[in-house]
């Protein structure tokens, strides 16, 4: 074949995909991905269209099941789906509703004013990544029933008489398709996170979650009719800091079809914790509802303590930053026609739900602060004490800088820096210890690869303010080698590493190293975590070898299953008593090569990406793991101290 036949191209090459056979081949233009996250998201799509008959007033119960061979049953107590033949398509309209993509009761027509998911598209997405879909429409007092698999249909759509036990309602039972997913077991606590967030977004909604795959079925209901002031009860509760006011304070305010609801309580803690919804979908990325409310909560503050005298005429006006530290809110709003910035729905971009938000909390908070103003003084006073810290942060920061340890050309002494600028192909290794440090500046690649031996014990941050990061000799080199700054001086584009490594013994004080350097980062740096810039390196737990045998010809293994089958694998069927298998206690064992070849050389070695996808468990564990509250630390340690009776610490 010719270079100019290999190379043709004509409309012949232009591929039409028909129906689901689009989202079979790109699922994850439809769900993102088609790892752990992306199977759950199949389950999520499902209840929010019950979720959607919620919102119209229709449904107050949905239950999800995991069977036994790992399918997932959803049933709620809706209106069902119109069973009739669909006047355009020409087939049952359920079936169009599970075949065909954009099809749906979102699409105008006045079947949901309001409604998440993946805008019409959810039911049918779900059918075409599953092995098989079974359908029960409940609808008008009569049962009907469809089979589906892969997205085609497999037993067609039909009546089965009355429903007088259950009248109106949908139930769907699928099982993700092994093709499609790289992991098809669902896991129980993701789900249920899932299922109490929808229930606190929602007041009153019964949603239950039933686990049919051990010995014993597991079942838990959640259903919230304190909306989303209990959910800020709970994250306060979680995050064991103790509330500086009692009550929560609720805001709720409407316009036109669109209504916002605000709930939020201080706590003694340092950390903000403001969580933004759309239509029931998590925006993580914010958006004018998250605006309009930082905006209108630092005028109402500043205006209430100058008010009050608490603000002189010569001071400065609190900052944002100020007035919510401390502070747990949940900001839900409810909008027809939401606009996303993003096909993950990760920020809303809504002009208007922006004043509708700000003018709510300008008028409804202000209100509250004049009915309450001991929980007002005590708010401005938490705001006074942060700013107050901050000016220390600033002073401190400038101290350093004055020092010249802030300055872009100033990097800290122990550093071997790489010969590559261009960030994106280089690698920073956070290594415990100078004897480590050592073997991996002998060991490394120094074209791409810098090293930074850690100093001194590392400041745990859960537990002060960024005052105290300026003045701390263990973080402050971290800070000058990687450039991007902390807090409100973090610009992500200055960063001088594409990957932080951290690189730590595999004990328990290696594990404490990792847990404080991951705090530093997920509270001042979260950015280059949501980014995927922070890895964890795996060095290995055991060397086996042959006594006798040359140099190069050991086995290292990172697990006891491991080094036990090297060592059969060496033994080659015989007798052991000839094969080591030694335990490293530490990076520092090992030799230059050794470091190389196990843990560094990228061709060999295993590094674990660190990830913040469920931002709320993240900062609930560092809380828990980091914070000042003992008890609830013990009560974990308990419960969870038979996962770690085999460990080899």
């Amino acid at each position: 074949m010719s270079e100019l036949e290999k190379n043709h191209y004509d409309e012949s090459e232009i591929q039409v995909l028909e129906g689901l056979e689009a989202v079979r081949k790109r699922p994850g233009m439809y769900i993102g991905t088609t790892s752990s996250r992306g199977l759950h998201h199949l389950v999520y799509e499902i209840v929010d269209n019950s979720i959607d008959e919620a919102l119209a007033g229709y449904c107050d119960k949905i239950t999800v099941t995991l069977n036994y061979d790992n399918s997932v049953t959803v049933e709620d107590n809706g209106r069902g789906i119109p069973a009739g033949i669909h006047p355009k398509e020409g087939i049952p309209t359920p079936e169009v509703v599970y075949t065909i993509l954009h099809a749906g009761g979102k699409f105008g027509g006045g079947g949901y004013k309001i409604a998440g998911g993946l805008h019409g598209v959810g039911a049918s997405v779900v059918n075409a990544l599953s092995l098989w879909v079974e359908l029960e429409d409940h609808y008008e007092g009569k049962k009907y029933t469809e089979r589906f698999e892969r997205g085609a249909v497999a037993r067609k759509f039909v009546c089965e008489g009355e429903s007088p036990e259950k009248p109106h309602g949908v139930k769907v039972t699928f099982k993700p398709d092994p093709e499609i997913f790289e992991e098809t077991v669902f896991d129980f606590e993701v789900l249920q996170n899932r299922m109490r967030e929808q229930s606190f977004l929602n007041a009153g909604i019964k949603i239950i979650l039933i686990d049919n795959r051990g010995n014993e079925p597991v079942e838990n209901e959640f259903c919230y009719e304190g909306g989303i002031k209990s959910f800020v009860s709970y994250l306060t509760e979680t995050r064991h800091n103790d509330a500086i006011h009692s009550d929560v304070i609720y805001m709720r305010g409407e316009k036109d079809s669109s209504i916002a609801e605000i709930a939020m309580q201080y706590n003694e803690g340092y950390n903000e914790c403001v969580m933004t919804f759309a239509n029931n979908m998590n925006t993580v990325e914010g958006g004018t509802h998250e605006t309009g409310f930082k905006s209108g909560l630092t005028r109402v503050i500043n205006d209430y303590a100058r008010k009050s005298g608490i603000l002189k005429d010569s001071d400065k006006n609190l900052s944002g930053e100020d007035v919510r530290e401390g502070l747990c809110a949940i900001v839900s709003v409810k909008l027809e026609n939401a606009q996303f910035e993003s096909q993950t729905k990760a920020k809303l971009g809504n002009s208007e739900i922006r004043t509708l938000v700000e003018n709510t909390v300008n008028a409804k908070l202000a209100e509250y602060f004049e009915e309450n103003p001991n929980t007002a003084k005590v708010i401005v006073e938490k705001s006074l004490s942060a700013s107050r810290a901050r000016e220390a942060a600033r002073k401190a920061r400038e101290a350093t800088r004055r020092k010249g340890l802030l300055e872009g050309s100033s990097l800290p002494g122990k550093l071997a820096d790489c010969q590559e600028k261009d960030a994106e192909l280089t690698e920073l290794y956070l290594v415990e210890g100078d004897s480590a440090g050592g073997s991996a500046k002998q060991g490394r690649n120094s074209k791409f690869q810098a090293i930074l031996p850690l100093r001194g014990k590392v400041l745990n941050v859960e537990k002060t303010r960024l005052d105290k990061v300026y003045s701390n000799a263990s973080l402050i080199p971290i800070i000058q080698a990687l450039g991007c700054g902390i807090g409100e001086e973090f610009d992500i584009s200055k960063l001088r590493y594409g990957k932080i490594i951290i690189m730590a013994d595999a004990d328990v004080d290696g594990s404490h190293i990792r847990i404080l350097l991951l705090t530093f980062l997920f509270r001042h740096m979260r950015q280059l975590i949501d980014e995927g810039h922070v890895y964890l390196a795996q060095p290995p737990l055991y060397k086996v070898y042959k006594k006798g045998s040359k140099q190069g010809s050991e086995k290292y293994a990172f697990s006891d299953a491991e080094r036990d089958r090297y060592i059969t694998e060496l033994a080659g069927g015989g007798s052991t008593q000839n094969i080591e298998a030694d335990r490293y206690k530490g990076l520092g064992e090992m030799d230059a090569d050794q470091l190389w070849e196990t843990t560094m050389d990228p061709a060999t070695r295993t590094i674990l990406r660190v990830t913040a996808e469920d931002a709320i468990a993240c900062d609930e564990m560092f809380s828990l793991l980091m914070g000042d509250k003992v008890e609830p630390r013990r009560v974990f340690i308990e419960q969870n101290a038979k996962l770690a009776e085999n460990l080899d610490l």
